[in-house]
């Protein structure tokens, strides 16, 4: 049975933490608008912390979002920036006091982790969005659908339709995040079963090679077989090739998976974009694509 935390309201306390990557600048524009939105913003101690690319140790950043996983006064937690280091710290955090009073826990990137941990050992939905290192580029949709889900409104999605695109209609639950992180997930406790969900990827600074093997190494897994549906964001900021692979990420992925018969939609805003549009991980959803 899935849970859904509950829905924030004015007044209400959120945390933000940074569980991976350290920040490199201020986050004063994202409490601005946690304030706007009415809500009471706690900082953790991870929040200024430096240890050499992290924020803080494996030891202090474990503390740091178990403090508030435990604190039923934080009705949510937002994760400051992602970069890399959740999966190093994701197996010392206790869940026990959360799975018993589920909270929002917000964030993309290496966040896709926790995440995924979270939905798949306590059957718990999250929010992947806008994180405070992201607030001061994003377009105000983003920001909006991050508000609407925080608040249990309706989330609207508008986005260009793609020539690659596979028409139809899926429902399912909705999955995924960054493909670099799904597939360092399999094998482990993190590890979503794909089975009749909506998957959504995304990535940035990723070879075409490497987004090909990752995309194959799923296919060969029998992992994007029994999808209700594809959901392709932004692949963004690839570097340069001496010798160029010759397809494009939507090329890529569309030969991994155009043997299946389910809808595939291309050009979707989720990712490392400015309009990275908020995903309810978790929840039972219906898209219809063009």
């Amino acid at each position: 049975m899935i849970k859904q935390p509950p829905y924030l309201k004015k007044g209400d306390k959120i945390a933000i933490v940074c569980p991976a990557s350290r920040l490199p600048k201020n986050i004063d524009k994202a409490i601005s608008v946690f304030k706007e939105w009415g809500l009471e913003v706690v900082l953790g101690k991870t929040v200024t912390a430096e240890y050499n690319q992290f924020a803080g140790d494996d030891a202090l950043r474990t503390d740091d979002l178990q403090q508030y996983l435990d604190d039923p006064e934080i009705k949510a937690i937002i994760a400051g920036r992602g970069g890399y280091g959740m999966i190093r710290i994701i197996d010392n955090l206790d869940f026990s006091t959360f799975k018993k009073n589920p909270k929002w826990i917000v964030g993309f990137s290496d966040i896709t982790v926790l995440l995924s941990h979270i939905y798949t050992n306590f059957g718990i939905q999250s929010i992947h969005a806008q994180m405070p290192y992201t607030f001061d580029e994003a377009t105000p949709e983003s920001l909006a659908s991050l508000k609407a889900a925080l608040f249990g409104e309706e989330i609207k999605y508008d986005y260009q339709t793609h020539p690659k695109n596979r028409q139809g209609k899926m429902e399912g639950i909705l999955a995924g995040g960054n493909l670099t992180l799904l597939v360092m997930m399999v094998g482990s406790n993190s590890d979503i079963d794909y089975t009749d969900k909506i998957l959504f990827i995304e990535d940035v600074g990723e070879r075409p090679a490497s987004i090909d093997r990752m995309m194959r190494m799923l296919k060969r897994s029998g992992k994007l077989a029994k999808l209700k549906g594809l959901i392709v964001g932004a692949f963004n900021e690839l570097p340069d090739e001496k010798i160029p692979f010759g397809q494009s990420p939507e090329e890529i992925i569309w030969e991994t998976v155009k043997e299946y018969d389910y809808p595939v939609c291309f050009n979707f805003p989720v990712g490392h974009i400015n309009d990275n549009r908020t995903m309810l991980v978790g929840k039972t959803l219906k898209f219809q694509f063009k």
